[in-house]
């Protein structure tokens, strides 16, 4: 039979399809295989770790929701899959048992595609599976392009050359049983592996058919004892430190902002703005509120963002240089940056020029509360056309920059509110104090020209402190 495989209309019902083949679709975001029975296993279907988000490439299982033995119900959360940003339901779509748990709860670091799981169709043959390990699975060879392949492979190429050129012999055959001197042989899966953990494959004799490297080699290496010293040899003999394991979702921030800061031409624009008449309003909203809704600060400028990106839109785009266009979005999605216990996350406003400010409020206060205990869904947190990041609320901050999130064009940092005394006709003393904050935007050059910059933080200026705007 042909392999089906089905992928979830949303991030948080990704569902597993049983197939009749071992070798699944390179598209599919959950990977299962049907295996018939060997004389060893009845006929059993293998789970694999599935991909929750198009960017995930490993994941972590918090908990199962299921034990070994329970039946499967199509749509029926069987594990907690911990992604790079949020905690996920992983729900089956087939019918069955739970034969054998692989993987147990609490495992990092599981790449995509790996066996965590098996369930069969028949209560009885659960029993059969208690000696059932990864091994019996088989190992699993994610699709790779021939692109994807040629990186992992040059740099043994490039040192051909030194082994050459010390012996006169020439390399072995491809017939020969030894790995060759020019190329690594190793499966995709312990590439990904031995990437993950940092660790060459040169160093790595392979246990595989012709030498080559397998996943099992790379997880049982062990560096040489004599690099352990090394960092010992950096700190003072007095100091005292932790070490913090480094989690996926920082693994992901850094990625991202490293691309960004390596990548995207920024420069920045700095502008001191009167929110007193902002201020009022705020305060005159929520006195008539009845407990509807509470705006705060933060709610009125992610509506002022949207209004002046509507009004100057160039700044609303995204640099697509593999595709050769800059795209410029006509709906306004503001990613709004949270702090939580694990990374920052920046869950998305979307359509916040057409929103009302109540709205926008309710909205924020819930995507900020299931961002704090990671239970966003992907498309909650991925996208958005311009980003949001206030420290208003630290009286220490008057200022920051903050660095672009890609592929958007621009973010806004926002500090804290500070009285200002500025010139006054009507005040017999000349002044009065105002309320002002101070906002940076951070502009990718390659699609906003400094002046145009310019001109959105003008219209940005003219929204605040004429905040009776935000009702045109």
């Amino acid at each position: 039979m042909s392999a089906l495989l089905a992928v979830s209309r949303s991030a948080m019902a990704i569902r597993a399809m049983a197939v009749k083949h071992s070798v699944p679709s390179a598209a599919s975001l959950v990977n299962t295989m049907r295996l018939y029975s060997s004389g060893k296993f009845p006929a059993h279907t293998v789970i694999n770790m599935p991909a929750l988000s198009p960017t995930m490439t490993s994941g972590g299982i918090s908990s199962w929701s299921k034990a070994v033995g329970d039946e499967l119900t199509p749509g029926e959360a069987i594990a907690e899959i911990e992604t790079d940003k949020a905690s996920m339901d992983f729900e089956f779509q087939e019918e069955g048992y739970l034969a054998k748990i692989l993987v147990e709860a609490g495992a990092k670091d599981i790449p995509v595609g790996q066996p965590i799981g098996v369930y069969v169709e028949e209560a009885s043959d659960v029993a059969a599976f208690e000696s059932f390990t990864a091994a019996d699975a088989g190992e699993f060879e994610p699709p790779k392009t021939e692109s994807e392949e040629a990186p992992a492979e040059a740099p043994a190429a490039e040192e051909s050359p030194k082994p050459a050129a010390s012996s006169p012999t020439p390399a072995p055959s491809s017939g020969s049983s030894k790995p060759s001197t020019t190329r690594i042989f190793a499966s995709p899966l312990a590439k990904t592996i031995a990437l993950d953990k940092g660790i060459s494959l040169k160093n790595i004799k392979g246990s595989g058919p012709n030498g080559r490297i397998v996943a099992k080699d790379v997880e049982n290496y062990k560096a040489p004892a004599a690099a352990a010293p090394a960092p010992a040899a950096v700190a003072s003999p007095s100091a005292t430190y932790e070490d913090i394991p480094i989690t996926s979702m920082r693994k992901t921030i850094a990625t991202r902002l490293l691309q960004s800061t390596q990548q995207s031409p920024t420069y920045i624009i700095q502008s001191q703005i009167s929110v007193s008449k902002l201020l009022k309003l705020r305060a005159s909203l929520n006195a008539s509120a009845e407990e509807r809704y509470r705006l705060s600060v933060n709610d009125l400028l992610i509506k002022a963002i949207a209004v002046a990106s509507v009004r100057v839109p160039q700044v609303n785009s995204a640099w697509l240089g593999d595709q050769g266009v800059i795209r410029q979005y006509s709906n306004v999605d503001v990613s709004v940056a949270v702090a939580t216990p694990t990374g920052l996350i920046t869950p998305i406003v979307t359509n916040a020029h057409i929103k009302g400010l109540s709205t926008i409020s309710n909205e924020v206060k819930d995507l900020g509360k299931r961002a704090k205990i990671g239970k966003l869904n992907p498309e909650e947190y991925q996208g958005g056309t311009i980003c949001i990041s206030n420290l208003g609320m630290n009286h220490a901050v008057t200022a920051f920059t903050s660095i672009i999130n890609p592929p958007q064009s621009a973010i806004v940092a926002i500090g804290t509110t500070e009285k200002k005394a500025v010139p006054s006709n009507v005040n017999e003393q000349g002044f009065v104090f105002e309320d002002v904050i101070t906002i940076t935007g951070t502009f990718d050059h390659r699609v906003i020209d400094g002046a145009l910059g310019g001109e959105w933080m003008k219209a940005l200026k003219k929204i605040i402190e004429n905040p009776l705007e935000l009702l045109i």
